[in-house]
């Protein structure tokens, strides 16, 4: 990965004085910004270009692509490390799996290369209308939404890529360096692009490689709530390195006094994912955005319903 480290400082230059706010806090705006959660996954496949599109037809502020590391060492859009969930690796690739601690089996996208991924069917899983979607690289991500939208994708599985000797966020600033994402243009008056990833150190380094690029500290678990969301002193701490915090729905719901610490310290608030499938005591997708937007005063938010976000 030296070549790709080497990258780096010429990014920065790059990026340096580019990029501004990417949202405001509720506080000094009315914005509600959505954020297409794999694209428009609710009525297409994750992270094919037919999620991608209607996210954007659907009135998408952005649309999410999670980011994982070939063979070969290209950026590909896929939630999963592996590929066995989401497309017909099985039948293409029998024989190539791993065994997991668990004993089941596993294709690693990093045990692939682009040429091979690109031969497996991402479209079948999820009905047959889809059937031939093929997985995207980041290019073809950035070639299909960059322009009509802005960017938000997140660097999957870090701790796991750097047990492999591989540094995600060296290639992806290294695939930035290529120049194929205009970076100077916002997008709707906020920044073209937004990284976020759940691992500390990884964020850690955005702050430092990528300065000017929105950072996203996502919090799944109660164990990181509790480490950053529990005291107003915890969340300015986060603030020394992130610029938005995106914690899992629940977690804002059990304490929205966070939302005020966050804005307090300059921070956004992004909370994950509203789906028409899981809408607790709501009564709808829309009831359930709409009140964490009005009462609870998020800045944005990630859905796989774009077509249900209340602009009003």
């Amino acid at each position: 990965m030296s070549d790709l480290m080497r990258l780096v400082p010429a990014v920065v230059m790059v990026l340096t004085g580019v990029f501004i706010t990417s949202v405001a806090p509720s506080s000094q705006s009315t914005s509600r910004i959505l954020v297409a959660h794999r694209g428009a996954s609710a009525y297409a496949p994750e992270h094919t270009l037919a999620a991608y599109r209607l996210a954007i037809e659907q009135g998408a502020d952005y649309v999410e692509q999670d980011l994982a590391v070939t063979k070969d060492g290209v950026l590909v859009c896929s939630h999963d490390l592996t590929l066995e969930r989401t497309t017909d690796v099985e039948t293409v690739f029998p024989d190539r799996f791993v065994l997991d601690a668990k004993d089941q089996k596993r294709w690693f996208i990093a045990d692939f290369t682009l040429e091979e991924i690109k031969r497996l069917d991402a479209g079948s899983w999820f009905g047959a209308t889809f059937a031939g979607e093929r997985m995207l690289t980041w290019d073809e991500a950035v070639a299909a939404i960059g322009g009509r939208a802005g960017m938000y994708p997140e660097l999957k599985g870090p701790e796991v890529y750097r047990a492999r000797n591989i540094d995600i966020v060296a290639v992806f600033a290294a695939a930035l360096a290529r120049g194929k994402l205009d970076v100077s243009t916002p997008i709707r008056g906020r920044a073209p692009l937004v990284i976020q990833s759940f691992d500390e150190q990884t964020v850690r380094e955005l702050a430092k490689v990528l300065p000017k690029v929105p950072r996203t500290m996502l919090i799944g678990s109660e164990a990181m709530a509790e480490r950053w969301l529990s005291s107003e002193a915890r969340v300015r701490e986060l603030a020394s390195f992130a610029t938005d915090i995106g914690p899992a729905k629940q977690i804002v719901l059990g304490n929205p006094v966070m939302v005020t610490w966050a804005h307090a310290a300059g921070l956004t608030v992004t909370p994950y994912t509203f789906r028409s499938a899981d809408t607790g005591t709501f009564p709808d997708v829309t009831a359930e955005m709409r009140h964490f937007l009005d009462v609870l005063r998020v800045d944005a938010l990630f859905t796989d319903n774009p077509d249900k976000f209340p602009r009003k």
